[in-house]
């Protein structure tokens, strides 16, 4: 990012209010971009901190740029109000030819819901706003395939419906949540919305670090959250004996002896990794989420939510007062493509495999290397994100700059979306090791 200090030329509040504004207008300063406090800036610029606060006023009102009192000014993202904080730097930006900023799965790879409609009876299927939320096959087929015993199941839509609703039952304000970082943007952006501070756990190729995780419970959180398999944005996978490290780990602390385990599964049946959950070694006190956005399709907003009875009952009567339950129909249609399509999620699984190991091929080849990430995503370390960014929109590739995934000031990466990449592999690597060393 471009020096703001350098860009004014007229120690002015007009001066300085155009002199960022320039910055924002070509790129140098980007959506969500954090801007220096104040007093920082009139330091630097040998101003008072009024000359500078007026600046800042002048951009606010002209939309600009958006002030948080002491969490400071960020560059005003140009998406939607209505969009979470950080889902706004993923709309930002210009459309690009090959855009691997989503994370999201490669449409030509889902199983078709066509037929499973057509097998699944339309009428009404609820007599009664008290039933049982889950349809019994579902049910009994999510027991069946959990990763651990289970004492209740209940379907929500989404995985991230499932964290909300665990979080809103769970939690006050002011409670400590551990997460690993990098982590998934909304995470951060749900524990602002319920007044929680992040405490972060830095991770290596077999998940959470147990030191840094150790250090973490300290802080006597009341959450642990984590994504055991095809960590967003990293790639990476908890391994078995990590996860039976971590569980003592949280066995025998006692700043942490109430604290809850929430294990986001969002990728599924497309990981290859082992089906691991915390649960096999402390099964009362994790809440285990599946998605099936990735495996099925996003728009079935389904998801499931397992783990001990009461705490899966506090999470189904808080629901009752708000959407109740998930259609039932949709159910029906997941469970069919979960028993017919078998065949269809597998091949996309050795499809997303195959293209990550491509992807880190590639990548060696250029000069960086890159460990073979499983599911979608793969965490690519760059110089500076910004030059990154516009060195790779000259290409006609737009990716996620890493700055929203992490919890403070970390190290600058960019997360791409391996798994939208089905062919062309070698040039991408080329344009994305040359964005890296912009």
């Amino acid at each position: 990012m471009k020096s703001v200090a350098l860009a004014i030329e007229e120690p002015t509040p007009r001066g300085i209010a155009a002199g960022i504004a320039r910055l924002i207008t070509s790129g140098d300063l980007a959506p969500g971009d954090r801007l220096p406090t104040v007093r920082a800036l009139a330091a630097e610029l040998g101003v008072s901190p009024a000359t500078v606060s007026h600046a800042w006023q002048t951009l606010s009102g002209a939309g600009l740029i958006v002030s948080r009192g002491r969490s400071g000014s960020t560059v005003r993202s140009a998406p939607r109000e209505w969009l979470p904080l950080r889902y706004r730097d993923f709309e930002s930006g210009t459309d690009a030819p090959l855009d691997l900023s989503r994370g999201t799965p490669d449409p030509a790879l889902l199983p078709g819901i066509g037929e499973a409609l057509g097998r699944v009876r339309l009428g009404a299927e609820t007599a009664s706003y008290q039933l049982k939320p889950d349809i019994p096959e579902l049910h009994d087929l999510l027991r069946a395939t959990w990763p651990s015993p289970v004492e209740s199941i209940t379907v929500t839509n989404g995985a991230l419906d499932a964290i909300d609703r665990a979080l809103a039952t769970l939690v006050r304000y002011g409670d400590r949540v551990v997460v690993e970082n990098p982590t998934f943007p909304p995470f951060i952006d749900l524990l602002e919305q319920y007044g929680l501070e992040g405490v972060p756990v830095e991770m290596d190729d077999e998940g959470m670090l147990p030191d840094s995780f150790a250090a973490a419970l300290n802080a006597g959180p009341r959450i642990v959250l984590l994504q055991p398999r095809a960590h967003n944005p990293t790639g990476i996978s908890l391994s078995p004996a990590r996860a039976q490290h971590l569980a003592e780990l949280l066995r025998r602390s006692r700043a942490a002896e109430s604290a809850v385990v929430i294990e986001d599964d969002h990728s599924g049946a497309i990981s290859v990794a082992p089906d691991v959950s915390l649960a096999t070694w402390l099964p009362e006190r994790v809440l285990h989420v599946r998605s099936f956005s990735k495996t099925h399709g996003p728009d079935l907003r389904i998801g499931a939510l397992g783990g001990a009875r009461d705490l899966v009952d506090r999470v189904v009567a808080r629901r009752l007062l708000g959407p109740g339950w998930t259609s039932r129909m949709m159910q029906a249609v997941l469970f069919d493509l979960l028993t017919g399509a078998a065949d269809r999620v597998h091949a996309a699984r050795d499809a997303y495999a195959a293209r990550q190991a491509a992807f880190s091929r590639a990548m060696r080849e250029q000069g960086i290397p890159l460990r073979v990430g499983d599911g979608l995503n793969a965490w690519l370390p760059v110089l500076d994100e910004r030059a990154a960014m516009v060195s790779l929109a000259t290409a006609g590739i737009r990716v996620a700059r890493g700055a929203p995934f992490q919890l403070g000031v970390g190290r600058p990466h960019v997360r791409v979306t391996v798994g939208l990449i089905d062919g062309g592999m070698e040039e991408i690597a080329v344009a994305l090791a040359t964005a890296a060393r912009a």
